[in-house]
């Protein structure tokens, strides 16, 4: 219940009314035209309207912390804090890059967070090319173990071939990645999910995933955090491959064309990621792609690193602008 305001209180409000008029006039180029508005037809919310079914877990509030940091100055008390705050907000998460662990556990206190978030979904990472590596090894047994050792729910494979061609002595791919991940789900019961680091994936990729089984597939659309961008600013040649993509809306409109042209295919969750650094974009982008959740990753990062209490203040205001937009909010053509 909220508390009765004071008549000091209204008062001063009034006053303020009076005098922010002039500086609060909207202008009709700033309306977002993403939504119909509906004032009438809810109260203020006190809990979210619908659960997504992701795999084997719910989410009330459908947001993904997606894969970040290990083995980096700070790690361990990042991957901490969020993990903490994964279970108190029914969140998931990815970890970032496991490659570090494969034949040194040194870095493994920046990954082992399973038991700060005993109830909630946490994958662990690895890029094409190390899985690729240990299957011609025949090594993927390496994957499982430390998947079991670490207490992980499955493993989050990240494509990146424009990121290791810019990045200096990156890895070469010898094989299609569709090939190594059809390989991986032939050798092991994991969960997977598949993402892009920073250009997202055309109609044709994503095809291909969506036939497989796969727990889900994560945009990691442009208009993000851009690895081959990132890798050209520590030093290597920049050209117009950093700019080719895919951002999150035109690969919500590509998921939802393949999905009326073919109903039955495997993979029917999603983590749309890339850019997404409001609430309201990612309302409209779940709204128009059930199963989905959208994952944040940058804009979540900044008050981690400040602390826990920041970004359990950040997380709690999410919610609530979710359930507002829920309540009040209906995206366009849906």
């Amino acid at each position: 219940m909220q508390p009765t305001s004071s008549q000091s209180e209204i008062s001063s409000r009034k006053v303020d009314h009076l005098t922010m008029a002039g500086e609060s006039q909207t202008h009709s180029q700033l309306r977002d035209e993403r939504f119909f508005y509906e004032p009438l037809l809810s109260a203020h919310p006190q809990a979210m309207k619908q659960k997504v079914s992701f795999g084997q877990w719910s989410f009330e509030f459908p947001l993904w912390i997606s894969s970040m940091t290990g083995g980096a100055d700070h790690a361990r008390t990042i991957n901490s804090r969020l993990a903490a705050a994964a279970e108190e907000f029914s969140l998931g998460m990815g970890l970032g890059s496991l490659r570090p662990l494969l034949d040194n556990r040194q870095a493994r206190g920046d990954f082992d967070v399973k038991h700060l978030m005993p109830s909630r979904p946490l994958f662990g990472n690895l890029g094409i090319a190390q899985l690729e590596e240990l299957l011609e090894k025949k090594e993927s047994s390496k994957i499982v173990d430390l998947i079991g050792e670490l207490k992980l729910d499955g493993l989050i494979v990240h494509v990146n071939p424009l990121q290791e061609w810019f990045q200096p002595q990156g890895d070469r791919f010898k094989h299609a990645p569709i090939e190594t991940i059809e390989q991986l789900l032939q050798k092991t019961t994991l969960p997977v999910i598949v993402k892009e680091v920073g250009h997202g994936m055309g109609p044709r990729s994503l095809e291909a995933l969506m036939r497989l089984k796969l727990l889900a597939i994560e945009f990691g659309a442009f208009g993000g955090t851009n690895f081959s961008l990132l890798e050209t600013k520590r030093g290597s040649l920049a050209n117009g491959f950093v700019y080719v993509g895919h951002s999150a809306s035109e690969m919500v409109g590509f998921v939802s064309d393949i999905q009326k042209s073919q109903p039955q295919l495997a993979t029917k969750h999603f983590i749309i990621s890339g850019g997404i650094k409001d609430v309201l974009t990612g309302f409209s982008f779940t709204q128009q792609l059930p199963h989905s959740l959208m994952g944040m990753a940058n804009s979540v990062l900044e008050p981690a690193r400040k602390g826990e209490r920041d970004l359990s203040t950040y997380l709690k205001d999410l919610k609530e602008q979710y359930a507002m937009a829920q309540a009040f909010l209906k995206v366009r053509g849906v």
